[in-house]
């Protein structure tokens, strides 16, 4: 192998040069050169740059996958440049279990029914999920990393480049100092010259990678920007699934309480009479019997509502401000707007989750999970 045996030597008398004037210089025993105030801040404003961005690309990481193992080997494929598989969301995986409860409970029961309703929102809310994360990264994560990877890297380079010319410099102006001959000054003269060209250009150049470290924070700002929107619009769906949800399942309230079929055993001495009203009237849970109270219809204690025949109570009435819109389902039902007030009062038999609604004029049952009842 052939060896530059001239260049080596260089070499090794720069490095030599460059550790004796850095290791006087924490000594106190040499002279450093400055930089000026504003290179300082513009170095400073850097680190701290980088330092923040780092640590925000990190948490930002967290918050998109919470799973260590999934991003060391997001990592370690991109690393590979080999094309990460696709992951299943935990909410689409909550969808498929309770896709396949419901099957195995009975598609056709109320508790599979509601599985079922519940899984497609799990579903839709994976889906999102995952829409969200992979705009996230290309829109956010991937600036804060090319910049790390790319720019950054740019400046480290050229400052541990002024560094050396820094030294060279500081080197040179030890020789001049020291030499006696005027010959030996005259080399040195020389060579501080060069030094001193060769450092005043580098530091131009490395003031002006310091300096773009501002449009670096107003690109990092438009990313900023867009993340914010993306999870806005990512949480606005998960609002309205849950939501359109809520409202689907306010309606079968009345439906899915308990078990369409009933586990008791049949009666062996029911009375012929009992049977044939049996055996007439559909197949739904057995409600309480609630005896009938002066001023309340009976159809209330029936679970049947009539708005025009219920009168409230003379006590017990109570405001309660409306959270969500409300369709109503049917004509017992009363249809809410957010933010609106109306008064809600409860009577004897009545499912819990519901109460009654006055309007003016307008009444009909109303789901508490849709108000916020007011002292």
């Amino acid at each position: 192998m052939d060896f530059n045996v001239k260049k080596l030597a260089s070499d090794a008398g720069v490095f030599f040069s460059r550790a004796m004037q850095f290791t006087e210089e924490k000594l106190g025993q040499a002279e450093k050169t400055e930089l000026d105030a504003h290179f300082e801040n513009l170095m400073a404003r850097a680190d701290c740059t980088k330092n923040w961005t780092e640590k925000i690309l990190r948490q930002t990481e967290v918050l998109l996958q919470p799973n260590l193992s999934a991003r060391v080997e997001e990592f370690l494929y991109e690393k590979l440049d080999r094309k990460v598989p696709s992951r299943v969301t935990n909410g689409e995986l909550l969808a498929q279990y309770m896709t396949e409860a419901a099957n195995d409970f009975g598609p056709g029961t109320p508790y599979g029914k509601t599985l079922i309703k519940v899984g497609e929102t799990q579903r839709r809310l994976g889906a999102a999920e995952r829409d969200f994360i992979q705009s996230a990264s290309i829109n956010f994560l991937t600036p804060l990393r090319n910049f790390l990877e790319g720019d950054w890297r740019t400046i480290t380079k050229e400052r541990r480049t002024l560094q050396n010319c820094r030294l060279d410099l500081d080197a040179c102006k030890a020789r001049l100092k020291k030499a006696k001959a005027a010959e030996a000054k005259a080399a040195a003269e020389h060579e501080l010259r060069l030094t001193q060209t060769e450092f005043d250009r580098q530091a131009e150049v490395t003031r002006l990678l310091l300096e773009g470290i501002s449009s670096t924070h107003v690109n990092h700002l438009r990313c900023l920007h867009e993340f914010v929107e993306s999870q806005t619009n990512y949480y606005a769906q998960c609002y309205q699934y849950m939501l359109d949800l809520q409202k689907q399942l306010g309606r079968f309230s009345g439906t899915f309480v308990g078990n369409a079929e009933s586990t008791s055993p049949p009666a062996a001495a029911a009375s012929p009479p009992a049977a044939a009203a049996a055996a007439t009237l559909p197949a739904v849970p057995t409600i309480p019997v609630v005896p009938t109270i002066v001023g309340v219809p009976s159809a209330v204690a029936e679970g049947v509502l009539n708005p025009n025949e219920v009168k409230p109570p003379a006590s017990g009435t109570r405001k309660a401000r409306v959270l969500y819109d409300y369709e109503a389902a049917d004509s017992t039902e009363l249809a809410l707007l957010a933010d609106e007030m109306i008064t809600v009062y409860s009577l004897p038999g009545m499912d819990p989750d519901w109460l009654i609604g006055e309007r003016g004029n307008q009444k009909g049952k109303v789901p508490v999970t849709y108000l916020e009842l007011l002292s």
